[in-house]
């Protein structure tokens, strides 16, 4: 399996290689293909025109030099028989030296046919000793066969094959005194030189090809590189390791923006997996702290229940101490699932309108509430008039009652405690401090965590999930909360909400239903 796949990448790599080389080879052989094609018929063709133009500069000059010697030879030729061949290279004075019945005569690169007219035997001079390869089949024909008739008629040239059937010949038909001349050049040497020129263009494509093809591989490679990086990268991404990235490339190419395209998608994994973590840690640490807060009033539910089953309470009065640390308990275990359920509601973010609030009311209403809870304390207001914001007054209000119950909660009866609401920056701030004992520096950071208690360890009269809820509360409008000491010594809490004309509509997160 291991093998598999740490193959299937290279196999990957190797078919998109193929993929692009095959495409490119393909298209160079064809195009080399069509370019010798062209350049071998271009070169046939040019060097048949320039046989053509030497057979017809050939007849012109036969027709002009050789007339009279072709007319003296003829009358001396005897009715049968044929004569030495003369293979002199100046043809004119072989001719007017000659006094015997010639047949053949060597005239240059050309075989030349004459046919003094019809019923005559055609007179043959050679280009070499080898006649049959150079003379037409028309050697010794009688008569003017009818196409070397059109053919000088025309003015043109065309191939035919030699007397003895082994080559082919070029032809050039033209008049002559009394007759017809017919010159003919052997096509081998043109043969020879397109035959070599099409060795030379298939060895040349070949080796043009290969070298292509080689250099396209290797680019191919070179340009494939960083994506085989990216997929060893990748592959160590999908062993686990999110905190891999893709070696930047340049942004501006296909490679670049791919590269920086996975980066940006691993990063958002990452985040997403570590917020995940965090949630899942979150939670885990969340039942087990509600386990812990639980299993103290569950105790002691357990064992005064235990107690009244047994029959150990003696009188009425131990009964009724019973119910009472029952009741008691019962309420402490029902505020803390309410407190759980009520941060589990805020989690979930559920849409609600929201409707301006008048902040100054609500927390003078708060103040209210709890002088009369415990009127004992002293409570000192420093209020702004109409100051505003926008969300949930409910929710707003349990925010401010938590922050008045946690000075309850966790300072004695002396302590002082002053509430303030203004204006600031922009900004609607309610600040709650008190004289109390404070809270270490360490461990500010830590008391709007759920289940957090600040003491000593000792259970509290709390579960430490107020302050958390007031977090909860002000963040899904939209706000902040910041803990700090007081210069008495004392705890300040501060919440800061955005006034009705600094909100926008991603301002604050619409408020839950708690």
């Amino acid at each position: 399996m291991n093998a598999e796949r740490l193959s299937f990448p290279r196999l990957v790599r190797s078919r998109l290689r193929l993929r692009v080389l095959l495409p490119v080879v393909s298209v160079v052989l064809v195009a080399l293909a069509a370019f010798d094609l062209a350049a071998v018929g271009g070169l046939r063709s040019y060097l048949m025109n320039q046989t053509d133009a030497t057979l017809h500069a050939a007849a012109d000059s036969i027709q002009a030099r050789l007339s009279d010697v072709l007319a003296s030879v003829l009358r001396q030729r005897p009715a049968t028989g044929r004569g030495p061949i003369l293979a002199a290279p100046d043809v004119l004075r072989a001719l007017h030296e000659s006094t015997g019945p010639v047949d053949y005569v060597s005239v240059g690169s050309y075989s030349v046919l004459y046919w003094p007219g019809d019923g005559e035997k055609s007179l043959a001079l050679a280009v070499s000793d080898s006649i049959v390869s150079t003379v037409p089949g028309y050697a010794n024909s009688a008569t003017i066969p009818p196409d070397v008739r059109a053919l000088a008629a025309g003015g043109g040239a065309r191939t035919d094959r030699s007397m003895d059937g082994t080559a082919d010949v070029r032809l050039v038909a033209a008049p002559a005194p009394g007759g017809l001349l017919l010159i003919s050049s052997g096509l081998g040497s043109v043969e020879r030189t397109v035959d070599r020129m099409r060795l030379i263009m298939v060895l040349g494509s070949v080796a043009a090809v290969l070298v292509i093809g080689l250099g396209v591989f290797w680019l191919l490679r070179r340009g494939l590189r960083p994506i085989e990086t990216m997929a060893a990268q990748a592959d160590r991404i999908t062993a686990g390791d999110l905190t891999e990235r893709v070696t930047d490339q340049d942004p501006h190419s296909e490679v670049g923006r791919l590269g920086n395209a996975l980066n940006g998608m691993l990063t958002r994994i990452e985040t997403s997996v570590h917020e995940r973590e965090a949630e899942q840690e979150l939670m885990r640490r969340f039942f087990a702290d509600a386990s812990h807060e639980l299993r103290t009033p569950l105790a002691s539910l357990r064992a005064n229940a235990e107690l009244y089953q047994q029959g150990a309470l003696a009188g009425p009065d131990q009964v009724d101490e019973v119910m009472r640390r029952i009741a008691l308990e019962s309420r402490r275990m029902s505020r803390l699932v309410d407190d759980m359920l009520r941060l589990a509601r805020l989690d979930q973010h559920p849409a609600r309108d929201s409707e301006p609030v008048d902040l100054s009311e609500l927390v003078a209403g708060c103040v209210d509430r709890i002088r009369v809870a415990a009127p004992e304390r002293r409570w000192h207001t420093e209020l702004a008039d109409h100051v505003l914001s926008v969300g949930d007054e409910e929710l707003l209000r349990r925010a401010v009652d938590n922050l008045l119950a946690n000075v309850l909660a966790h300072t004695p009866q002396d302590a002082t405690a002053t509430v303030t609401l203004r204006e600031r920056h922009g900004m609607a701030e309610i600040e709650v401090a008190d004289t109390g004992p404070g809270v270490p520096a360490e461990r500010l950071p830590h008391i709007f965590d759920r289940f957090y208690r600040a003491g000593s360890g000792t259970p509290g009269p709390g579960a430490g999930l107020g302050l958390a809820i007031v977090t909860q509360i002000v963040t899904v409008h939209g706000g902040a909360v910041t803990a700090g000491a007081h210069p008495s010594g004392g705890l300040r809490v501060r919440i800061t909400l955005p006034l009705p004309d600094r909100l926008t509509p991603d301002s604050h997160s619409s408020p839950a239903q708690v």
